[in-house]
């Protein structure tokens, strides 16, 4: 087993309000052969040392101990080239949908590339919402009831992680393999974002968008860019044509 593919696996909960999940996500990323734990905003601060994570952890507390806690999702996925956002509920805009299979296969692609993939689950009562979203390449569901698709957290977590673990484990390479260059190349949501945000500026510069009624303009860009997997090279084209825009103002 090649263990440095694990650590290319970064698991991050946004906003997570319960220490026991914090805990139950640690001890089941250890049995599972993965330890890199980031934690957004959770509702309780230095969750992690909770005793309420700690007991649950078991076994995993230096899982918990190594884990990062920030305010910044933005910070969390910096360099991740694939970042996949957990949701069961369908959205009109925001990055393309995947399953969950497809999605084990761009994972699988994008280490065996040395490509670090993050995979993102929200808040235990709402989910991911779309602020989150935007800084995610894909979002991905768990076939699931119909009926009933909603899973405990650290029970998402676990299925992924197990399901992973087989995945990672399996001799060989993928079928599909991407241009490991071309990999390397992917600009991170976060500069994606960061762009957008220029290119907002730009286009209310020059007039195109109203800041009092923009209506769906910014959210149809950032579905079209997410769609795009842009590269590196293409953020600072698109970031060279914002200046330009803001230089007419």
């Amino acid at each position: 087993m090649n263990t440095d593919k694990f650590e290319l696996i970064r698991w991050v909960l946004v906003e997570t309000s319960h220490p026991g999940n914090v805990g139950s996500a640690a001890r089941a990323l250890k049995t599972m052969g993965f330890g890199d734990l980031r934690l957004i905003n959770p509702k309780i601060k230095d969750v992690a040392k909770h005793a309420e994570a700690i007991a649950l952890a078991s076994g995993a507390v230096n899982i918990l101990e190594s884990s990062q806690e920030s305010d910044s999702l933005a910070q969390a996925v910096q360099g991740c080239p694939l970042v996949l956002g957990l949701t069961s509920r369908d959205r009109e805009f925001g990055p393309p949908a995947l399953d969950w299979e497809s999605a084990r296969t761009l994972i699988q692609e994008t280490v065996q590339n040395h490509g670090e993939v993050a995979l993102i689950f929200g808040p235990e009562r709402t989910g991911l919402d779309n602020e989150h979203l935007a800084l995610c390449t894909h979002r991905v569901w768990l076939e699931a009831n119909p009926d009933y698709p909603s899973l405990n957290l650290a029970q998402a977590l676990m299925v992924c992680a197990y399901m992973l673990r087989a995945s990672l484990s399996e001799a060989g390479e993928p079928e599909m393999m991407i241009n490991r260059e071309e990999s390397a190349e992917l600009a991170d949501p976060a500069a994606v974002a960061a762009m957008l945000e220029h290119w907002r500026e730009g286009l209310e510069a020059i007039g195109y968008l109203d800041p009092i009624n923009p209506k769906k303009l910014m959210p149809r860009l950032q579905a079209l860019f997410a769609r795009s997997r842009l590269h590196k090279e293409e953020i600072d084209l698109l970031r060279g044509i914002a200046k330009q825009m803001l230089q007419r103002k």
